[in-house]
């Protein structure tokens, strides 16, 4: 549906009610249309003025406060809310716990038509120094990172979200093209190094930005599988082999699954450096996997945004294992993954607060054979 951008015009008078997927606060105008509100807080009441419209919903700005939320405080960052990479610093903790699982078990009811609710979002409370990868752009001039729904340059030279030498490297930055920094427990090194639970891995690929909240997801994933060495796991869309090897060494045998050849060869080097022989790894597509030694007892899926693939889900279904241990960054496509998973049933959910200040959230799902 055509979106149009709309001149400046009179105000309207909104109560913020909730939040959209993205962090913006949500309200609705006098005509009864939804509207989309950036900086906003649950219980705000706010002077907006309409900055795009469709026919049954509407982007605003703040003009004014016209009776703040008892959720919301002083942002603590000066770039704020004009840098793109935060959603959530006008709201305390609490409230961003709050509607990080509320968005989940509502998209688990209403897409998934799951009855099943996650009681927990689990987290380190480290709400900044907490990320271990970076990404900084430039025009030529400053270094920072993206304007909101733009690639305008907000100039920065600290940012609250990132590690200790990461802001370190930030101030030494030169304007030029983009630049990705990672930090280890090495250090800003090549190759990168990182530790979970006395478990050692390279990375030269995807890793979670979050080492600490990693942790909690990678041992909550651990508890779902519920490996003995008496069975087989397989772990699709398994990247560097972090969680297999996290999971799969319980298990009897591991086989992790991934069509990108880099990341199978690091997965390889990385079973390698922990002494688990028993775990090995396959570049193939998440459709067309030859079996592990006997029917997989728990299949483990982290797959991309977009959610499973038809042949990924028909390859499951044929597998036919005990338990699913299905991983997420986004409760939409997870719900609407839940609805093809057919002859599994829900046992169990949790949310994983990976990205503290942001709108994201990490789940962790465990389905079981019926």
């Amino acid at each position: 549906m055509t979106e149009t951008s709309v001149e400046p015009a009179s105000s309207y008078t909104v109560t913020v009610t909730g939040y959209g997927s993205g962090g913006d606060g949500v309200g609705r105008l006098d005509d009864g249309r939804v509207v989309f509100i950036r900086n906003a807080a649950r219980g705000d009441v706010l002077d907006v003025r309409l900055t795009k419209e469709q026919p049954r919903s509407a982007r605003a700005e703040i003009v004014g406060i016209l009776k703040p939320s008892p959720f919301r405080i002083e942002p603590d960052c000066p770039v704020f809310p004009q840098c793109g990479g935060c959603d959530f610093r006008h709201i305390t903790y609490e409230e961003e716990l709050e509607t990080k699982l509320r968005r989940l078990n509502d998209a688990i009811a209403r897409i998934g038509g799951v009855s099943a609710r996650a009681s927990e979002i689990l987290r380190t409370n480290q709400t900044n120094g907490y990320r271990n990868k970076a990404v900084f752009h430039s025009d030529g001039h400053s270094v920072g990172y993206y304007r909101a729904n733009s690639h305008d340059i907000v100039p920065v030279d600290f940012c609250p979200l990132l590690k200790d030498d990461l802001n370190e490297a930030l101030r030494n930055i030169k304007p030029g093209g983009d630049i990705t920094l990672r930090s280890g427990r090495n250090g800003l090194s090549q190759p990168l190094e990182e530790e979970l639970d006395g478990l050692v891995f390279r990375i030269s690929g995807f890793f979670q930005v979050n080492t600490g909240a990693a942790l909690l997801l990678y041992q909550k994933a651990r508890e779902y599988a519920n490996m003995s060495k008496r069975e087989a796991l397989a772990d699709i869309y398994c990247g560097v082999g972090s969680l297999t090897i996290f999971v799969g060494r319980d298990a009897g045998h591991a086989l992790g699954i991934e069509n990108y050849p880099a990341a199978v060869e690091a997965a390889r080097e990385n079973a390698l450096l922990n002494d688990l022989p028993h775990v090995e790894f396959l570049c193939a597509d998440a459709a067309d996997w030859a079996p592990v030694i006997k029917t997989p007892y728990c299949i483990i899926v982290d797959p991309p945004r977009k959610g499973l693939s038809p042949g990924a889900v028909r390859k499951m279904l044929e597998s036919s294992p005990a338990r699913i241990v299905y991983i997420s960054c986004d409760p939409a496509t997870l719900a609407r993954d839940l609805r093809k998973l057919s002859g599994y049933s829900v046992k169990d959910i949790c949310a994983v607060d990976m990205f503290p200040g942001t709108a994201n959230v990490e789940c962790c799902c465990l389905l079981v054979k019926e």
